[in-house]
Protein backbone atom coordinates (compact mmCIF):
# COMPACT_ATOMS: atom_id res chain seq x y z
CA UNK A 1 0.00 0.00 0.00
CA UNK A 2 2.98 2.05 0.73
CA UNK A 3 3.94 2.24 -2.81
CA UNK A 4 0.58 2.77 -3.99
CA UNK A 5 0.26 5.88 -2.15
CA UNK A 6 4.23 7.02 -2.97
CA UNK A 7 2.49 6.53 -6.49
CA UNK A 8 -0.28 8.95 -6.61
CA UNK A 9 1.56 11.49 -4.42
CA UNK A 10 3.96 11.73 -6.85
CA UNK A 11 1.59 11.58 -10.10
CA UNK A 12 -0.51 14.13 -8.54
CA UNK A 13 2.75 16.94 -8.80
CA UNK A 14 2.44 16.46 -12.56
CA UNK A 15 -0.45 18.09 -13.08
CA UNK A 16 -2.53 19.97 -9.98
CA UNK A 17 -4.18 23.32 -9.53
CA UNK A 18 -1.89 26.11 -6.84
CA UNK A 19 -4.10 27.11 -4.51
CA UNK A 20 -1.55 29.66 -3.09
CA UNK A 21 1.69 28.27 -1.68
CA UNK A 22 0.05 24.58 -2.00
CA UNK A 23 -1.07 22.40 -4.76
CA UNK A 24 -4.61 20.59 -4.72
CA UNK A 25 -5.68 17.90 -6.63
CA UNK A 26 -8.58 18.48 -8.38
CA UNK A 27 -11.21 15.68 -10.40
CA UNK A 28 -9.43 16.31 -13.49
CA UNK A 29 -6.08 16.26 -12.28
CA UNK A 30 -6.78 12.91 -10.65
CA UNK A 31 -8.39 11.51 -13.89
CA UNK A 32 -5.30 12.18 -16.14
CA UNK A 33 -3.04 11.35 -13.36
CA UNK A 34 -4.14 7.90 -12.84
CA UNK A 35 -3.74 7.09 -16.46
CA UNK A 36 -0.04 8.11 -16.63
CA UNK A 37 2.20 5.70 -17.43
CA UNK A 38 0.06 3.03 -18.64
CA UNK A 39 0.53 1.42 -22.18
CA UNK A 40 -0.29 1.71 -25.38
CA UNK A 41 -2.49 -0.19 -26.93
CA UNK A 42 -4.51 0.25 -30.37
CA UNK A 43 -8.52 0.35 -29.40
CA UNK A 44 -7.59 0.55 -25.53
CA UNK A 45 -9.71 1.68 -23.70
CA UNK A 46 -8.27 0.93 -20.07
CA UNK A 47 -5.60 1.64 -17.58
CA UNK A 48 -4.31 -1.94 -19.55
CA UNK A 49 -3.79 0.20 -22.38
CA UNK A 50 -4.71 3.21 -24.33
CA UNK A 51 -5.02 4.76 -27.84
CA UNK A 52 -5.29 8.08 -27.99
CA UNK A 53 -9.19 8.98 -28.23
CA UNK A 54 -9.64 5.94 -25.49
CA UNK A 55 -7.49 7.41 -23.14
CA UNK A 56 -9.51 11.07 -23.98
CA UNK A 57 -12.44 9.08 -23.94
CA UNK A 58 -11.51 7.22 -20.44
CA UNK A 59 -10.61 10.50 -18.74
CA UNK A 60 -13.86 12.48 -19.73
CA UNK A 61 -16.03 9.78 -18.56
CA UNK A 62 -14.19 9.33 -15.23
CA UNK A 63 -15.73 12.92 -14.76
CA UNK A 64 -19.37 12.42 -16.67
CA UNK A 65 -19.18 12.82 -19.62
CA UNK A 66 -19.04 10.54 -22.64
CA UNK A 67 -16.88 11.21 -26.26
CA UNK A 68 -16.96 8.65 -29.06
CA UNK A 69 -13.59 6.55 -29.53
CA UNK A 70 -12.18 8.41 -32.42
CA UNK A 71 -9.90 11.21 -32.82
CA UNK A 72 -11.87 12.82 -35.51
CA UNK A 73 -15.06 12.06 -33.99
CA UNK A 74 -14.26 13.68 -30.60
CA UNK A 75 -13.06 16.96 -32.81
CA UNK A 76 -16.71 17.54 -33.84
CA UNK A 77 -17.37 17.72 -29.94
CA UNK A 78 -17.65 21.23 -27.97
CA UNK A 79 -16.77 24.08 -29.71
CA UNK A 80 -13.72 25.51 -31.31
CA UNK A 81 -11.23 27.18 -29.29
CA UNK A 82 -8.17 29.03 -30.36
CA UNK A 83 -4.88 27.95 -29.21
CA UNK A 84 -4.33 30.92 -27.11
CA UNK A 85 -7.71 30.02 -25.54
CA UNK A 86 -6.47 26.69 -24.32
CA UNK A 87 -7.33 26.24 -20.79
CA UNK A 88 -7.19 23.03 -19.19
CA UNK A 89 -9.24 20.26 -19.85
CA UNK A 90 -9.90 21.01 -23.80
CA UNK A 91 -8.92 18.63 -26.16
CA UNK A 92 -5.81 19.10 -28.42
CA UNK A 93 -5.86 17.40 -32.04
CA UNK A 94 -3.18 16.56 -34.41
CA UNK A 95 -2.45 15.31 -37.77
CA UNK A 96 0.38 12.56 -37.35
CA UNK A 97 -0.28 10.78 -40.66
CA UNK A 98 -0.50 13.32 -43.08
CA UNK A 99 -4.40 12.55 -43.50
CA UNK A 100 -6.04 14.84 -41.17
CA UNK A 101 -7.22 14.87 -37.65
CA UNK A 102 -5.19 11.34 -36.24
CA UNK A 103 -4.27 12.33 -32.60
CA UNK A 104 -5.90 13.54 -29.72
CA UNK A 105 -4.84 14.80 -25.92
CA UNK A 106 -6.06 16.56 -23.14
CA UNK A 107 -4.75 20.13 -22.39
CA UNK A 108 -3.91 20.73 -18.56
CA UNK A 109 -2.34 24.28 -18.81
CA UNK A 110 1.31 25.59 -19.01
CA UNK A 111 1.17 24.32 -22.76
CA UNK A 112 1.29 20.47 -21.81
CA UNK A 113 -0.71 18.01 -22.54
CA UNK A 114 -1.74 14.48 -21.76
CA UNK A 115 -2.27 11.97 -24.15
CA UNK A 116 -1.56 8.22 -25.23
CA UNK A 117 1.32 8.18 -27.81
CA UNK A 118 2.21 5.00 -29.75
CA UNK A 119 5.74 3.75 -28.29
CA UNK A 120 5.03 5.51 -25.11
CA UNK A 121 1.89 5.17 -24.06
CA UNK A 122 0.43 7.71 -21.53
CA UNK A 123 2.67 10.61 -21.41
CA UNK A 124 3.00 14.57 -20.64
CA UNK A 125 4.13 16.84 -23.59
CA UNK A 126 4.87 20.29 -24.31
CA UNK A 127 2.61 21.46 -27.02
CA UNK A 128 6.06 23.53 -28.45
CA UNK A 129 7.42 19.54 -28.62
CA UNK A 130 8.46 19.61 -32.23
CA UNK A 131 6.88 16.65 -33.75
CA UNK A 132 3.39 18.03 -32.03
CA UNK A 133 3.74 22.00 -32.74
CA UNK A 134 4.41 20.99 -36.65
CA UNK A 135 1.23 18.71 -36.64
CA UNK A 136 -1.25 21.17 -34.51
CA UNK A 137 -4.50 21.31 -35.79
CA UNK A 138 -7.31 22.34 -33.62
CA UNK A 139 -8.37 22.38 -30.15
CA UNK A 140 -12.22 21.89 -28.84
CA UNK A 141 -13.58 22.89 -25.35
CA UNK A 142 -15.89 19.82 -24.43
CA UNK A 143 -16.76 20.93 -20.54
CA UNK A 144 -19.01 23.86 -19.74
CA UNK A 145 -18.10 26.63 -17.70
CA UNK A 146 -20.41 24.84 -14.79
CA UNK A 147 -18.56 21.18 -15.49
CA UNK A 148 -15.12 23.16 -16.05
CA UNK A 149 -15.51 24.56 -12.22
CA UNK A 150 -16.50 21.21 -10.87
CA UNK A 151 -13.47 19.56 -12.28
CA UNK A 152 -11.21 22.22 -11.72
CA UNK A 153 -12.08 22.38 -7.72
CA UNK A 154 -10.35 20.87 -4.53
CA UNK A 155 -11.26 17.22 -4.23
CA UNK A 156 -9.95 17.89 -0.30
CA UNK A 157 -12.83 20.46 0.76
Amino acid sequence: MKKLVGFVCSTVLFFSISLGSASAETPLSAAVNEGLGAPYKWSGTTLKGFDCSGYTAWVFNKLGLDLPHSSKSQAQEGTKVEKSELRAGDLVFFNTDGKGISHVGVYVGDGKFYHSATDEGVVITKLSDNYYAKRYVTARRVLSEDQFNQVMTDTQK
